[in-house]
């Protein structure tokens, strides 16, 4: 059940773009009170009086925006919670986490429900309303994860959302796991996923129809890991496209990681992009940066109505030990490797955590929040929303279907 009733008093909210010159140079704000009921934003004004058996919460004059969602993690084999411990170097590939995992995996099931609790708390601090989890599905531990993942994600049902993603981690076609696939789907799962079916289930066809007729079968979306570079991503992107037309799943399918579309230009981008939004196939993105490791390009993405969202992959695991589960510091990542500054470019990035929400839209327009909204929304000490993604500000509350769910016992000063 959710509170009643909460007051939030002295919330500052995006009203209208400052421009100068015809260019943006500011975000105005000004403050209200929000009254929220039942989980619903049920009226804003700039006082609302407070009343018997309302909740009332302090803003003192912090910075409201749309809670986030995190499109891509595992909280199902992750060392979060527990002692340090680095990956140790990859000598086959993703081969190598392959055969770490038929030993890892069993050896953490007793405590994976902890470990799972820990990464959902930590995403609520850092105010995600909904957590899309890859959940392992392999010959050594079945289907036990994707039983571990719903009870976990399920507990917190009151607070956010989920999708729950049946991942044949080690190929669907090479590990044999169609029955325990389909066994995933009676037990809550989703989504179908999938891995590189050119290299790891080393034929495209087979595995790519596999996945579509699990997902029709049990009226579930798809999300595939697709890492392969160049021609050979942008062949299994095409292939992605057609199984998607033909088997009538428009708009329930994601590509994860999406690699090649960082390799891709000219034309070849551009039919690429376009196969994408007539198949309503969106893509989800970690922001990679380093060595050989090219980012999408995501503005270009934006520009052609493909969908990008955002997501971390892990926290720490024996895959990396460098998630933050900060989707505003991920947007700042964002922003710093695409070379976007100025204060409109940054307001915009917002969308890629929310799904398309942002306080303003394109015009200026305030959109956000709306009577009628869920109250599913963040106080962050900042000034504007391109303030809090440029200057990484913290959420100082988190509030969830209309529930105060996390407050910060420290307060930074607002303008650092």
């Amino acid at each position: 059940m959710c509170e009643a009733m909460l007051l939030l008093k002295n919330c500052r909210l995006e009203t209208v773009f400052e421009r100068f010159n015809q260019q943006v140079v500011q975000t105005k704000t000004e403050t209200f009170d929000v009254l929220i009921e039942d989980g619903i934003i049920r009226h804003i004004a700039k006082e609302i009086q407070s009343a018997s058996g309302m909740t009332v919460v302090e803003g003192s004059g912090q910075l409201l925006l749309p809670a986030m969602r995190e499109m891509h993690i595992h909280i199902d084999k992750t060392y979060f919670g527990d002692r340090w411990q680095a990956p140790r170097p990859m000598t086959k590939g993703i081969f190598t986490r392959f055969e770490e995992e038929s030993e890892l995996l069993p050896r953490q099931l007793a405590t994976a429900s902890d470990r799972a609790h820990a990464v959902v708390q930590h995403y609520i601090k850092n105010g995600h309303r909904h957590i899309r989890s890859h959940c392992n599905v392999d010959p050594y531990i079945g289907t036990k994860h994707i039983e571990i993942t719903r009870e976990v994600l399920d507990s917190y049902h009151n607070q956010l959302t989920y999708d729950i993603v049946a991942f044949p981690q080690h190929g669907l076609l090479r590990s044999n796991v169609l029955p325990l696939m389909k066994q995933a789907m009676t037990m809550g799962a989703t989504h179908v996923g999938g891995v590189d079916p050119s290299t790891v289930d080393k034929h495209v066809d087979n595995s790519l129809s596999a996945i579509f007729d699990l997902a029709v079968e049990f009226d579930a979306g798809v999300d595939v890991h697709l890492h392969n570079r160049d021609t050979l991503g942008a062949y299994e992107f095409r292939k992605m496209m057609d199984y998607t037309h033909q088997t009538g799943k428009e708009g329930q399918v994601t590509i994860s990681h999406a690699m090649a579309l960082g390799d891709l230009t000219g034309e070849a981008l551009i039919k690429t992009m376009v196969g994408l939004v007539q198949a309503g196939i969106d893509v989800t993105t970690t922001i990679p940066l380093g060595l050989d490791r090219q980012t999408m390009p995501v503005f270009e993405l934006t520009n052609h109505n493909v969908g990008v969202s955002l997501g971390h992959d892990s926290l720490i695991d024996h895959w990396s030990p460098f998630g933050t589960g900060s989707t505003i510091e991920k947007m700042n990542t964002l922003a710093e490797r695409f070379g976007i500054s100025d204060e409109y470019r940054l307001s915009r990035i917002w969308r890629y955590a929310t799904n398309h929400l942002m306080p303003l839209d394109d015009s200026g327009e305030r959109v956000w929040p709306k009577v009628g909204d869920r109250a599913d929304m963040i106080l962050v000490d900042a000034i504007t929303s391109a303030h809090a993604i440029a200057r990484k500000r913290p959420i100082t509350k988190t509030i969830l279907n209309g529930q105060l769910v996390f407050e910060a016992t420290e307060r930074i000063e607002v303008g650092e």
